[in-house]
């Protein structure tokens, strides 16, 4: 029996009440009545300026603290150049990778119970919380002396953002409908590759210092890791936790902000935990599909946040000027993860952009497993540069788009917490590996590195299209049964029956 036929017999009798409302009640049923005597003419007015709010209120502190996040988590490229693997490190490759490695353990064990808490108390103390615990570590680790203290350093940097990293994406579903989250996703994890970029000029910055009074790397640290501080403070005190308890809000901002939410699903309280809706989650093959999938994103990932100087300076750079070399990818993945992001919500399409971006990655780690750096010519070089910009590009682009791809295709926001946790916990797996795929004896080719990450992003995207292709024949299953597709506002009774609830259709 295949996962269609094993999920029908629990929602069958429902599909067939949801087809009987459709004929007797115009399509909406007693919810939709309820939902639709608030005013829809001025919730037609008001909803615009109500978005342009939330973003002053919300994506500010948001994409800050971002982008300090991936400056403090992807700085041992930068610092590797400045002179951290020749001293504290001893010139170690291993001690180098273990480093790395170190912070996605924390990171990856600590997913699920840190997106959790977000739904357990406010989001504003729980990434606040992990704010701080990163920024301590992260500029702690300018004082680190020996490889066992840069790796205690990193386990915490990991803990911290293990604190934020979902329960962040979780935090935007608490204001936005699915089908504004890509782009709002988007805006928020483009902070990613401004931090690549701006961590670059930083990078350069530091390593043009004549005759500093520390090393390079140790002022690299305090520069990125101190700002940490500050953003901590400031979203505890001033980064709004849920429409309900705003006191940013007026009584009538309010109200058009939980009609707008609450148009599509409902059931669920604003705060503790679902234990029913985490065991939904936690036994839904669906999840992990998607979190191998990201999986797969994340080993690019993790190789170009670890490695990409590193790549670059294979090309016949300096120390310095590779560094200065690794904006311009960061730039182009910036624009494009934007562009894709609005297309996707535009459209209302995950799987044919995360397809297309995993295409991109299968380009770029193939030029730059094709095109050997030894005796390359101009158009070698110019070549593997493109290529660096492809893996860069692929590697930011799909954050946002799988994301929102499994938040929207959560019932509740307990289920959709574990989810996106969890996608978190296997997708970070392979960015473990990551730290060990270029070691320094293997370049400037890196044949594994490129050829393992080109066998994997060829896996994500035969997993992209398998899910793509389930999720519309199962919403045609639904439609069929419950009589065609449910009226765009009727709200979704999610707390019983979550993505198998009568109504819900997945995001193909």
């Amino acid at each position: 029996m295949d996962s269609r036929e094993a999920e029908k017999p629990a929602t069958q009798h429902r599909e067939a009440r949801f087809a009987e409302d459709n004929k007797h009640e115009g399509g909406g049923g007693p919810i939709q009545k309820t939902v639709t005597n608030t005013s829809d003419t001025y919730a037609a007015s008001t909803a615009e300026s109500h978005r342009a709010e939330l973003h002053i209120l919300i994506l500010p502190l948001a994409v800050l603290l971002y982008l300090s996040a991936y400056l403090d988590r992807g700085n041992l490229g930068n610092a590797r150049l400045q002179g951290l693997q020749a001293t504290v490190l001893r010139g170690s490759d291993t001690n180098y990778s273990i480093a790395l490695s170190c912070f996605f353990i924390t990171y990856i064990l600590l997913s699920v119970p840190g997106t959790l808490l977000a739904k357990a108390i406010s989001p504003s103390t729980s990434i606040s919380i992990g704010a701080l615990i990163w920024s301590i570590a992260a500029t702690c680790q300018a004082a680190a002396f020996n490889p066992a203290a840069l790796y205690v350093c990193r386990l915490f940097v990991g803990v911290g953002e293990a604190l934020f990293g979902q329960a962040m994406a979780l935090y935007f579903t608490y204001w936005y409908l699915p089908d504004e989250l890509s782009k709002r996703v988007g805006l928020f994890i483009s902070s990613g590759s401004v931090a690549g970029a701006f961590g670059g000029l930083i990078s350069y910055g530091v390593s043009s210092l004549k005759h500093p009074s520390i090393t390079q790397w140790r002022i690299l640290f305090l520069i990125e890791g101190i700002p940490s501080f500050v953003l901590a403070v400031l979203v505890f005190f001033f980064l709004p936790s849920r429409p309900q308890t705003s006191r940013y809000l007026t009584e009538d901002q309010r109200t058009v902000a939980l009609m707008r939410l609450n148009r599509k699903n409902l059931g669920e309280g604003d705060t503790g935990v679902d234990w029913k809706a985490v065991k939904r989650a936690l036994v839904d093959w669906k999840t992990y599909v998607v979190a191998v999938m990201y999986s797969c994103m994340n080993l690019g990932l993790g190789s170009v946040t670890g490695f990409l100087p590193t790549i670059v300076k294979g090309l016949g750079y300096s120390n310095a000027d590779a560094q200065l070399y690794t904006v311009p990818p960061y730039v182009v993945s910036l624009v494009a993860m934007l562009l894709i992001s609005s297309y996707s919500d535009h459209y209302q399409t995950r799987g044919v952009p995360v397809a297309a971006v995993f295409c991109i990655a299968i380009v770029g780690w193939a030029i730059l497993l094709g095109v050997s750096p030894v005796h390359a010519t101009h158009a070698d070089l110019h070549a593997r540069y493109f290529g660096c910009i492809c893996i860069v590009t692929a590697g930011y682009s799909n954050i946002p788009l799988i994301i929102s791809w499994q938040s929207g295709n959560t019932g509740s926001q307990s289920q959709r917490a574990v989810s996106l946790g969890m996608l978190n916990a296997v997708g970070q797996c392979l960015s473990v590996l990551a730290a060990f795929l270029f070691p320094t004896p293997e370049g400037p080719k890196f044949i594994k590195g490129c050829a393992t990450n080109l066998a994997f992003a060829s896996l994500g995207l035969l997993l992209t299209i398998g899910m793509t292709i389930y999720y519309r024949l199962e919403n045609k299953r639904r439609d069929k049964v419950e009589g065609g597709k449910p009226p765009m506002d009727m709200p979704i009774k999610v707390m019983e029956e979550y993505d198998l609830a009568t109504g819900f259709r997945y995001t193909p």
